[in-house]
């Protein structure tokens, strides 16, 4: 009776069976009590924290078991006057995690900074590529007198990633061409980028020649000009000054004069630079030498080896050739072809019987011809050469050799001299120019054939098979043109020849061509995906003499450099021009000349974003006359 009397006392407002009626004003009245309670203890302890009493006393059950099973305040959690603390370590934790965020902003803040710097400093300081702003540039080098020969030579020598124009001409005698007073000839380089001249060099007597390479393969020495003259000179010039190395001493030549120029081979003195080998004829045909040159000092490696040979026709030559297993062939001839091997020269040149690790490999399949004459020629073809070219063979590390004689065209395995495939032509009098027509990944030929007065026949073979692929009928009134390739990023070619103005209509048509005047000649282009059509590029007066391809390694483009000699009157020398063409932009501007009837036709839409995406590469290499030494 006492505990349920005590629970009453505490609880007011609660009915209880022992006290009898629920009275409502009662009940109003202990809840405000209880109110005023509550304010008063929350302001004066803080109020309760965490469900207990300012004091840590635990709130009395409702019940004995809610009492048992209540939790008992720890005494971490009072202090010695009653009030509640903070954790331990609480304010620790915030200075560290203030200190951290500060130094993560002050590193951020610091790399974005230095980050900024170096940007500017890139910018202004660092100098971007050289862009070749200049695309399109003609300069007219003043007049020449006398010469048949047009030598031209691209190369970069002065660094900036734009190959050079390098040409030599014999000057006119009435006055001076370039700063320079009447010497026999003159060397020239021009810019690249703008066709200014970069330096000059007079020469003894006119060039025949000039190729530019690297003597030193592997180094980075710097890149050499060979030149080759007429009568006795070759010279080596440094690229990016023009000062001559060395020049061969013409005593060296004895009666003779250069029949070729020379030709670049293995290191054979073993001082680290590649030497050379030049061919010499004497006022006979039958009298032939050949003399080993270093290629550092111009000095001869040795004496002269003479020999006799007999042969009907031009000189074909001389050539290196490499063959699969490294053996090393001089291939020359008159109106035929044979090969001697390097190592008896030398043998002979150095009176002595030790090689040098290069010429001590022998070729079998080339040394079984020998056998047949028992001489030291060793026969490779004899019936009516007119031209030699080494193409690179598809899948090999040798080359094939492309004849053209007087009958037609005719390719050899380099490997065991065997004809691949014949094709008979009449008229064939120029240089087939290599490149990918076809997808089989192989090298075709663009031909070039006389065909009727003022007329030319343009075709291109199979490199494969030796047929037929294009072909094409344009007017043409100069006698030899030059033709050339470029090879865009899908491993296919594009093919650039010269001559009279086609119309711009359908070959059914009634449209005569070659209506312009004469003396105007234009610059056509050829692409494999696009036969029935021809791209105008540009145009010209005088004659072609000369053209080469270079490519812009940075902006994937490829220009196309001529060498042009306009008309002259009687008395006056004609003049020399030498222009470059930018081939991405020309395709773009160029006009379309249909030459075959297609259906569908093309449409202009659809050819002038296929030759926006054309970007061209450099794979001269796999074309080249000389091979990998």
């Amino acid at each position: 009776m006492a505990t349920v009397l005590s629970r009453a006392l505490k609880l007011p407002g609660k009915k209880s069976p022992d006290l009898g009626e629920y009275d409502p004003l009662t009940q109003a009245d202990s809840d405000e009590s209880e109110d005023d309670l509550v304010l008063n203890l929350q302001q004066k302890n803080g109020g309760v924290k965490n469900g207990k009493s300012p004091l840590g006393e635990v709130p009395e059950p409702d019940s004995d078991a809610e009492a048992v099973g209540a939790a008992k305040p720890h005494l971490s959690e009072v202090t010695t006057e009653g009030y509640p603390s903070e954790p331990l370590g609480g304010l620790e934790q915030k200075a560290t995690s203030s200190i951290v965020s500060y130094v993560r902003t002050s590193v951020f803040l610091l790399t974005l900074v230095i980050s900024m710097i170096l940007v500017l400093v890139c910018a202004f300081l660092i100098p971007c590529p050289p862009r070749d702003l200049h695309s399109t540039w003609s300069r007219h080098l003043g007049s020449q007198r006398g010469g048949d020969l047009s030598p031209l030579e691209l190369a970069d020598v002065n660094g900036d990633g734009l190959r050079d124009v390098l040409l030599s001409f014999v000057t006119s005698r009435n006055g001076s061409a370039i700063g320079v007073s009447r010497p026999a000839a003159i060397l020239v380089c021009l810019s690249g980028m703008n066709g200014s001249t970069l330096w000059l060099s007079p020469l003894p007597e006119e060039a025949r020649d000039i190729t530019c390479l690297d003597l030193m393969p592997g180094s980075v020495a710097e890149t050499i000009c060979l030149v080759s003259g007429t009568h006795k000179m070759l010279s080596a010039f440094n690229a990016t000054s023009g000062k001559a190395i060395w020049t061969l001493n013409p005593g060296y030549l004895s009666n003779g004069t250069l029949a070729a120029p020379g030709v670049v081979l293995p290191d054979l003195d073993e001082d680290g630079v590649r030497d050379l080998v030049v061919l010499a004829i004497g006022g006979l045909q039958a009298d032939l030498c050949f003399l080993l040159v270093s290629g550092r000092t111009g000095s001869p490696l040795g004496r002269p080896v003479k020999y006799n040979v007999m042969g009907v026709g031009d000189l074909i030559g001389p050539q290196v050739y490499v063959t699969t297993n490294g053996a090393v062939y001089i291939l020359f001839g008159f109106g035929n072809i044979q090969a001697v091997a390097l190592r008896d020269i030398f043998v002979q040149a150095q009176n002595r019987d030790s090689l040098p690790p290069s010429l001590q490999i022998e070729e079998p399949e080339w040394e079984k011809r020998r056998s047949i004459n028992l001489s030291e020629f060793i026969d490779i073809y004899s019936d009516g050469v007119q031209l030699l070219q080494m193409v690179k063979a598809p899948d090999s590390n040798c080359s094939n050799l492309l004849i053209t004689a007087r009958q037609g065209l005719i390719l050899l395995h380099g490997q065991n001299l065997t004809p691949s495939w014949t094709l008979s032509l009449q008229g064939l009098n120029s240089q087939p120019t290599p490149g990918y027509f076809t997808d089989d990944q192989t090298l075709d030929f663009l031909l070039q054939i006389q065909d009727g007065v003022g007329m030319k026949k343009m075709m291109v073979v199979d490199g494969d098979s030796g047929s037929v692929t294009w072909s094409y009928h344009a007017p043409c009134l100069m006698k030899e043109t030059p033709t050339t390739s470029a090879v865009t990023s899908d491993q296919k070619s594009v093919f650039l020849f010269w001559a009279e103005g086609l119309s711009a209509v359908s070959p059914s048509s009634d449209a005569v061509p070659g209506s312009e005047p004469l003396g105007l000649h234009h610059l056509y282009l050829l692409h494999p995906a696009f036969p029935s059509i021809l791209l105008d590029l540009a145009n010209a007066t005088g004659t072609v003499t000369a053209s080469e391809v270079g490519i812009n390694d940075l902006w994937k483009d490829a220009f196309y450099v001529t060498r042009t000699t306009g008309p002259s009157w009687e008395g006056h020398p004609a003049p020399l021009v030498v222009s470059k063409l930018s081939l991405r932009w020309a395709l773009m501007e160029g006009q379309v000349v249909q030459v075959e009837d297609t259906a569908p036709k093309i449409g202009r839409g659809e050819l002038r974003r296929f030759l926006s995406r054309i970007k061209f590469v450099d794979l001269s290499h796999q074309a080249s006359t000389q091979p990998d030494i």
